[in-house]
């Protein structure tokens, strides 16, 4: 079939993509070796699309060389796929490698999907500690072994909590949570035969306890301990264990982000398990919405399609969480969204998770747990009563995205419409009657971009209901008429306001909580110690806005190209930290590039070597930065 560059386009934007020149040393064409890092890496991530006879310039544009010998090249393909020696297995089938016609020349183009878990880790040779990657920006980039260990983790259990806990018994249980749930229980089903049982039958019944047949060892599941022991006997199984709810207020100013108006974290302060955890928190978000809600108990009464969608978000995030994961779990209220965030992966691609009846989650006795009380929908049906019910009240699509290192996924449901009178009203203030005559696809974009802090060719493609193609060209003319400014590329690419940098922070959920475990406060005392930095941060933040313009141009040799000489980057990141402390994720952002990959490859090394200095001792600190090294005096 032929392609034209207005496809070309599209599939660039909407895709993780890849160009290879593949021509060989004859020109007939060749199968390059680095076609198999990116096959491992898009199918350990969300697939992609790699054009073989196709080439990027420095420019970023493309030019078509064409595969002379296409049958020669696609034979290679397959017979490195199906190679033991060479890749662990072969997720493609015939319909994913196709020869198309581009600019009159032959190219192939290779459909490589996400693997499922059960596949997972894809991997190069024999060891796959060795040998598995991810796509991250535009490269591909060896796992670390934890990550790898966390996918065959997944590929092998069904489930994580029915692992039994060797050591724990009854004397790790908070039994007044375990009472509260059994109160529970026989509200919701008061003629079960479970409802009298002893609380260790009663907890074997529903998932809590277990005995290895082989050993006739028994006790505690680790199911069981998470939803009702002790938080210092959680610790002892799961030591990255974090829960946090945080309420915010709408109106902070990025600098304020780290305050909250209420907070509920495993301090010590309550015994810390998830169903109390669950209760606590789900009654918070339930404060001060304008819509009918009674409790009896802790049963829903009178339920209403708001409380319906927030209850299956909490109870979703935690059957899904990873707990031995380096993120917390995190909650988030403000009056206009309500955000969660689970450490790991899901376990089913976001749409298929999305669209509902593919349950595959990691925690089922949890999940079960949930159910036998009313508090969970059946298998495979909460997240579309989450999209169903938000849908119902015509304000903004939930947005459900995965993000790595660490691994998490966030979901974010905004209270706002989908155009806001006051949105319109700053975007008119913004851009006068230049707004006014956009097509509705681009005012939809500016306004997605006013309310959310950006957009991207994904997130616009599920709010509207106009061809990719069209998306694609509406965005590209946003940013040739100066109303937005583009970073990253293919799937990754964002767009957002010229003088307002976008919140990309790890967490995903606008600088609301630190990303990980280790940095997470573990309670209100530490807070003026974590406060103490404001007022140097928001004039730092001030003057980085106001630089924000002349700083994209310094780091423009670098940005504007694809791979780019050591030395360049080298000189670019001194220019851009000259005077000035940079946040990796800044740096990232105005060069265009990973930001791990900038940490590892060219931060860490130009520290070592005196040519840059950090911010703060502690390497590891979540607002580490980075300022060029004066010379000493002479």
């Amino acid at each position: 079939m032929a392609l034209d560059f207005i496809q070309l386009f599209d599939l660039t934007e909407g895709f993780d993509f890849e160009a290879k020149k593949a021509a060989g040393r004859d020109g007939q064409g060749q199968l390059p070796n680095e076609f198999f890092p990116t096959y491992s890496g898009m199918a350990n991530t969300e697939g992609g699309v790699v054009l073989l006879g196709l080439e990027q310039t420095k420019n970023r544009e493309f030019s078509v060389s064409g595969i002379q010998n296409p049958p020669k090249v696609i034979k290679e393909l397959w017979d490195g796929l199906n190679n033991k020696e060479k890749v662990s297995g072969n997720i493609l089938t015939d319909h994913d490698v196709r020869v198309i016609v581009l600019e009159g020349k032959q190219v192939i183009q290779v459909n490589i999907p996400r693997a499922t878990r059960f596949q997972m880790p894809v991997y190069l040779g024999k060891n796959p500690l060795l040998g598995t990657y991810r796509r991250r920006g535009e490269g591909d980039y060896r796992c670390d072994e934890e990550t790898v260990k966390r996918m065959m983790a997944d590929q092998v259990e069904n489930a994580r909590d029915t692992k039994l806990l060797e050591n724990f018994n009854f004397s790790d249980l908070h039994l007044p949570t375990l009472q509260a749930y059994r109160t529970a229980f026989k509200v919701v089903k008061p003629d079960h035969p479970w409802a009298d049982l002893l609380n260790e039958e009663f907890l074997r019944s529903i998932g809590g306890w277990t005995m290895n047949r082989e050993t006739k060892r028994e006790g505690l599941t680790l199911a069981g301990l998470l939803m009702f022991g002790k938080f210092r006997s959680i610790m002892d199984a799961v030591p990255n264990y974090i829960l946090d709810y945080q309420e915010r207020p709408t109106d902070a100013s990025r600098d304020d982000d780290r305050r909250w108006i209420d907070r509920v974290t495993t301090d010590g302060s309550w015994s810390g398990n998830l169903y109390d955890f669950y209760r606590t928190v789900m009654q918070r978000l339930a404060r001060d919405l304008k819509v009918p809600f009674k409790l009896k108990g802790t049963i829903r009464i009178d339920d209403t399609p708001i409380h319906e969608a927030i209850r299956e978000a909490l109870v979703n995030m935690i059957i899904h969480a990873d707990f031995t994961g380096r993120v917390s779990v995190y909650v988030v209220k403000r009056q206009d969204m309500f955000g969660f965030r689970n450490p790991g992966l899901m376990r089913v691609p976001l749409h298929l998770a999305i669209r509902g009846g593919n349950s595959d989650c990691r925690n089922r006795n949890i999940q079960k747990m949930f159910q036998l009380v009313g508090l969970a929908e059946q298998a495979g049906s909460g997240l579309p009563k989450v999209y169903g019910n938000w849908n119902k009240q015509h304000w903004r699509r939930p947005e459900l995205l995965e993000q790595l290192d660490p691994d998490q996924t966030i979901l974010r449901l905004r209270m706002v419409s989908l155009l806001p009178d006051e949105t319109l009203t700053e975007l008119d203030k913004r851009f006068g009657n230049r707004f006014r005559e956009l097509h509705e696809t681009a005012r939809l974009a500016l306004a997605t971009v006013a309310i959310e802090g950006s957009v991207t060719h994904a997130r616009l493609k599920e709010m509207c209901a106009e061809h990719p193609k069209d998306l694609s060209a509406a965005l590209a003319h946003l940013v040739d008429d100066g109303f937005l400014v583009s970073r990253g590329a293919t799937r990754g690419t964002i767009y957002y306001f010229p003088d307002k940098i976008p919140d990309v922070t790890a967490d995903g959920l606008a600088s609301m909580a630190p990303a990980t475990t280790q940095q997470t406060t573990p309670s209100s005392q530490h807070l003026p110690d974590s406060s103490q930095h404001l007022d140097s941060d928001s004039q730092h933040l001030k003057d980085l806005q106001k630089d924000w313009p002349n700083l994209l141009e310094l780091a423009r040799p670098v940005r504007d190209k694809g791979k780019t000489p050591r030395n360049v980057v080298e000189e670019t990141i001194l220019k851009l930290c000259g005077g000035r402390f940079l946040p990796v994720r800044n740096l990232a952002e105005l060069l265009n590039r990973d930001s791990n990959a900038l940490l590892n490859h060219y931060l860490k090394n130009m520290v070592e070597r005196g040519v840059l200095e950090l911010r703060f001792e502690d390497k590891t600190h979540p607002q580490q930065a980075y300022r060029t090294k004066a010379a000493p005096a002479s």
